[in-house]
């Protein structure tokens, strides 16, 4: 207890000492970050915290290890598998902080994560099996794919909740005091020594972090923070507690790493790219609803904390007790997400709607396909009469109330300007009566002139698939558009075959 009180005074020392050096260092190069749009500061600030704890970490560990005799500094050598796993911390760091000077593209950062993570893999850090609820789990020829997803998971988990001031800092600190806790409790004394030496140089680091901020972690020190998590507790995992520590991480940082899960499935919906940085994460969401910065920190502190205690208790029933406590443990918390309205993208009506068009354009549904012979039916049409006839035949398909087709004079070599109209019984007297009626007038453009012109009206309400009618609409366009090219080729006038 002794070193570990030693590492962690020398490591919040030289961290309180070197994080203002890294700043005017980071103004000096050009590692800052500017205000905008999506974020929450309106200064310029240095966001080159991330050498301040990582130089602070490694003189800590050299320190202990080349000036005090003891069980704790032989465990803190130089070798093979060392060397694999500081590579490894280097190049992921290095990507940060390569991102933090030039803005590098997210593939290439990707692509350095994944080499440090394989590099520390190379090094005998896997997740060969879990053991959860009673089951050993073992991954086999999969163990690679897995660890990699782990590291990749913290290390932008980490970096995705850096959005306020002292947030992802704050919640490294407690994450590596609870890790502490449990790796003294078994004994672990490499595993506790290297927590308490991160745990040291962040909280020295937050000092500076916190609201209103001086300085920033950047990208490298949030990726160096994600990557110390990720292969620290895979090293205090034994044979007899590989899963029930995985618990702790996972568990106690459930809001980031939630976060980095789900962030990128709402981008998709949304329509962004799924890697663009947004202002809808967790911790923006609850500064949406009046919150400001340092109390939604603070906030999101408690919910961490207690999710920590959560899984540090956790680890200590049985593996059949664990289930139980998880699933209660997802309630409030879907709860709380659902009050800072983060699943408001994940809505059911959403998705199944987004499901219902998704099948509907590729033909998986049966009306769909019926209304694709109908158009075929209009493309062949070799006559405007013909052309009518199929037309009314799909405007029934999709319930329309009435249609008409204005043709220009001297269209298909007519004399006069011919007019088609129709009524659907029922659904034209819907139109007097009930206001809520789409209107749709659809030029039929053949060499960048109209042509004709089809009208519609539909009455919302009035049966039929609403929802699909517009869609159903501009198949209906192309269509006519396609056959009245054809028609006018036939009839000597210059058409468009096939074309919108």
């Amino acid at each position: 207890m002794t070193t570990q009180l030693a590492i962690f005074i020398i490591s919040l020392a030289l961290s309180l000492a070197l994080t203002p050096l890294a700043g005017k260092v980071g103004a000096m190069v050009g590692a800052v970050d500017e205000p905008n749009e999506r974020k929450v500061h309106t200064k310029t600030i240095p966001r080159f915290g991330g050498p301040a704890i990582v130089v602070s970490f490694l003189l800590t560990l050299s320190f202990i290890s080349l000036f005090i005799n003891n069980n704790v500094s032989d465990l803190l050598v130089l070798n093979r598998q060392t060397g694999l796993i500081l590579l490894g911390a280097f190049i992921v760091f290095g990507a940060g902080l390569l991102d933090d000077l030039y803005r590098l593209r997210w593939t290439i950062k990707l692509l350095l994560q994944v080499l440090g993570a394989s590099t520390t893999f190379l090094a005998g850090l896997k997740i060969g099996h879990v053991d959860f609820f009673g089951l050993s789990l073992h991954f086999g020829v999969f163990s690679y794919v897995v660890t990699i997803f782990w590291f990749l998971l913290f290390i932008n988990a980490v970096n995705l909740i850096d959005g306020l001031d002292g947030l992802a800092a704050g919640i490294t600190f407690f994450a590596c005091a609870v890790m502490v806790i449990f790796s003294i409790a078994i004994q672990n004394w490499l595993v506790a020594s290297l927590f308490t030496a991160l745990a040291g140089s962040t909280l020295g680091f937050l000092r500076y972090n916190f609201n209103p901020a001086r300085i920033f972690l950047g990208d490298g020190g949030s990726y160096f923070l994600g990557y110390a998590i990720a292969a620290f507790s895979i090293m205090g995992s034994t044979k007899s507690h590989m899963g029930t520590i995985m618990l702790i991480p996972l568990v106690g940082m459930g809001v980031p790493l939630f976060d980095t899960i789900l962030s990128p499935v709402r981008r998709f919906i949304l329509g962004q790219h799924m890697f663009h940085p947004d202002k809808g994460h967790v911790h923006h969401k609850l500064v949406e609803m009046g919150l400001s910065t340092r109390k939604a920190v603070l906030f999101i502190y408690g919910i961490s904390v207690a999710l920590l205690i959560f899984s540090l208790i956790l680890v200590n029933f049985r593996n059949e007790q664990i289930g139980l406590y998880l699933t209660i443990l997802v309630i409030p918390s879907i709860l709380f997400l659902r009050k800072v309205k983060y699943f408001e993208y994940f809505t059911s009506d959403k998705i199944f709607g987004w499901l219902n068009d998704l099948t509907d354009e590729a033909g998986l549904k049966r009306d769909r396909r019926t209304f694709l012979s109908m158009q075929m039916n209009i493309i062949n049409s070799e006559s405007l009469e013909q052309l009518w006839h199929s037309i009314i035949k799909a405007g029934e398909k999709i319930n329309l109330s009435s249609m008409s087709l204005d043709v220009e004079p001297g269209m298909f070599g007519a004399s006069s300007a011919p007019s088609f109209d129709w009524k659907n019984g029922m659904s034209a007297l819907g139109v007097k009566e009930n206001g809520n009626v789409v209107h749709v007038d659809v030029p039929i453009v053949l060499h960048g002139k109209a042509y004709a012109r089809l009208s519609l009206k539909k009455c919302i309400g009035d049966g039929g698939n609403d929802r699909l009618v517009l869609s159903r609409i501009e198949h209906l366009r192309r269509s006519v558009t396609t056959a009245m090219g054809k028609i006018a080729s036939g009839s000597g006038m210059p058409g468009e075959k096939g074309r919108d």
